[in-house]
């Protein structure tokens, strides 16, 4: 049984009112809570936007929102991958105490789902009298899991439920609903694949096997417009979750030729070492599929104008996570993805866990602005919660800050901390507060050892000053360890014991 926060009576009285038959009462944009569009990408890098610096990609329409809006530049997403990510968005709970805290693949498909104990933004906003929907990448529970999407709030889900699924552009088919639906690729393009052993690696037409007719981004967003206009006359939760743009290397030739003969020199990615799908022009393709993900937002941004909602819709982007760290496939030097910051995905150092965010809303955000707020994914949970104008609680055990009076541009008490924790790629831990950030790696080696890192001083993380600052390393330390319960599921080494260890074997 779920345990839901109450709605206030007299906002339950009038959207009651409102919402109680099939064919509500149609009500002006302006006299209802705010349409909420959330915009996820997937392995974005903080410095693969214009408005954040990007040089060689063209992302209009993000640039477009930005200018309109806030962005935030110290913002954090969940994990350092997909799935954990995304369970502290939707939970509003943080690493160490969030369900989910690293990927991990369900047979025959999906990945482990969070409980239906856990309560999710869909689910607060529908009490609220919201319409939702996802469309996209779930990865938070398999088809007919209590994880799945319509388990967990959601009243429509189109796209992929698995995240292996999703390594693939032209699949042979998405989940509707609970339905699954054929696309039109026979066959369908492995995001794993290999070329044929006597292809020429130097010949593009080596490389048209992996080319498929029908691409699901094509498919998602039109399910996403059909959502927003079947639901225009009320409030509305949109979550976007794009695939885009991570691995394989998958874009339509249409998309891929603004950023052919540009004279970047770029080698074929044959996958001779193994990775995802080969591709001939990898720079281009990637390029390609970020700008890809930005006109993606940009249409369901006009559709909002269209619909005469643009003036009553919160929008925010952000992404699940850095940009990937397979080099051969995604050349981070050339495009300068994330800057000087130090990682990538699967590191709790910056490069990430930082990501690229933007916040818009006409007459409550202004226009232009920008703000060095440490904030993370669990503080959309409260955030959101208050932006739909509830008076009430988010639900117990989260650990978000609301936002809202920071996009308003008023000023904030600095935030008391943010912890994460990654089980994954040799087991980490970090925590931020003030000027320090604490990081440990290597903890699956079973020795613990801190590094310390002055934020204002130096945002690369290139001098460790822990040694400088015992009573510091101390202090977060302690702070570190209180912000985490163990996992079974989801160990770090050598704190938790994971399932099943520790039993005594019985006598044969």
């Amino acid at each position: 049984m779920k345990t839901r926060s109450s709605v206030p009576l007299l906002l339950m009285a009038c959207l009651g009112a409102v919402f109680a038959s099939p064919s509500p009462l149609k009500l002006e944009a302006s006299d209802r809570p705010p349409n909420i569009v959330f915009i996820l990408a997937d392995d974005l890098g903080f410095q693969e936007l214009g408005c954040f610096g990007q040089q060689k990609i063209r992302t209009p329409n993000l640039d477009r929102l930005a200018s309109r809006g806030m962005k935030l530049v110290q913002h954090y997403s969940g994990n350092a991958v997909c799935a954990p990510s995304r369970c502290v968005l939707m939970t509003g709970k943080h690493p160490g105490h969030a369900w989910v805290r690293d990927n991990s693949e369900m047979q025959p498909e999906g990945q482990k789902p969070i409980p239906d104990a856990e309560v999710t933004i869909a689910e607060v906003l529908k009490q609220h009298g919201y319409a939702t929907g996802a469309f996209g990448k779930w990865g938070l529970g398999g088809p007919g899991s209590e994880g799945e999407p319509l388990r967990q709030g959601f009243d429509r889900f189109f796209g992929y439920n698995c995240q292996r699924h999703a390594h693939s552009y032209y699949p042979d088919y998405l989940w509707d609903n609970d339905k699954r639906i054929s696309l039109n690729n026979a066959p369908p393009v492995p995001g794993h694949a290999k070329l044929a052993s006597n292809a020429d690696v130097t010949d593009p037409s080596s490389y048209n096997a992996f080319k498929g007719s029908d691409y699901a981004p094509d498919r998602i967003r039109e399910a996403a417009l059909d959502f927003m206009r079947t639901n225009k006359d009320r409030p509305f939760f949109l979550y976007f979750p794009s695939t885009l743009p991570h691995v394989a290397l998958h874009v339509p030739d249409s998309e891929l030729q603004p950023y052919l003969n540009l004279g970047w020199n770029d080698p074929p990615f044959t996958a001779a070492k193994g990775g995802y799908t080969p591709h001939f022009t990898p720079r281009a393709a990637y390029a390609a599929m970020i700008s890809r993900l930005d006109n993606d937002a940009g249409v369901l941004i006009d559709e909002l104008q269209t619909l005469g909602l643009t003036e009553n819709t919160l929008i925010v982007f952000s992404g699940d996570n850095g940009t990937t760290h397979l080099a051969e496939e995604v050349d981070v030097p050339f495009f300068n993805s994330v800057g000087n910051l130090r990682g990538l995905k699967g590191s709790l150092y910056e490069g990430g866990v930082r990501v690229p965010t933007i916040v818009s809303w006409p007459g409550h955000i202004a226009e232009g602005t920008e703000s060095n707020y440490v904030s993370g994914f669990e503080d959309w949970m409260p955030t959101l919660l208050a932006a739909a104008g509830s008076h009430s609680s988010p639900p117990a055990g989260t650990d978000g800050i609301n936002l809202l009076p920071l996009l308003a541009g008023k000023s904030m008490p600095e935030r008391p901390f943010l912890y994460r924790e990654f089980p994954g790629y040799g087991g980490q831990q970090s925590l931020r507060k003030g000027p320090w950030k604490l990081v440990r790696q290597q903890l699956n080696k079973g020795t613990v050892v801190s590094e310390l890192y002055n934020m204002n001083e130096d945002p690369t993380e290139s001098k460790d000053v822990a040694g400088e600052h015992p009573q510091v390393v101390n202090e977060l330390t302690d702070l570190m360890m209180a912000q985490r319960t163990p996992s079974e599921l989801f160990p770090l080494k050598p704190f938790d014991q994971p399932v099943g260890a520790g039993k005594k074997k019985g006598k044969k």
